[in-house]
């Protein structure tokens, strides 16, 4: 794996938010290409504090997603960390969201987002 460090200063966890029927097309099938692979070259990732301000900016009106904790360490494609606002880098994975790095597939309704511990 080579990946970049995290300027963002997170702890070392990354998250994907996506439909139920992506994390399940991501069990079944062992990876989950997201559109944004195709179109952008890489797969949308967050930090844990990145995590409500991208589900607020991207997905404010999506009441069914779930949240994709991955394991940095099990990825076998680069992380690498754009700034994307000022100041704010964040993480975009250069190839396939692999099944072996998930570390957990979180519920990520509106009540659990109140409930985020970031």
């Amino acid at each position: 794996m080579s990946t970049a460090d995290d300027p963002a200063g997170d702890d070392r966890r990354l998250f994907h938010i996506a439909s139920p029927a992506d994390a399940a097309a991501l069990a079944a099938v062992g990876m989950l290409r997201p559109p944004s692979l195709e179109s952008e070259g890489f797969v949308h990732l967050s930090t844990a504090r990145q995590v409500l301000g991208s589900t607020e900016r991207h997905y404010a009106g999506d009441a069914d997603l779930v949240l994709i904790e991955i394991d940095p360490d099990g990825l076998v494609d680069e992380v690498r960390w754009p700034e994307v606002y000022p100041g704010e880098h964040f993480p975009h994975l250069h190839g396939p969201l692999r099944h072996e790095s998930v570390v957990a597939i979180h519920p990520w309704s509106a009540a659990d987002r109140g409930a985020w511990p970031v």
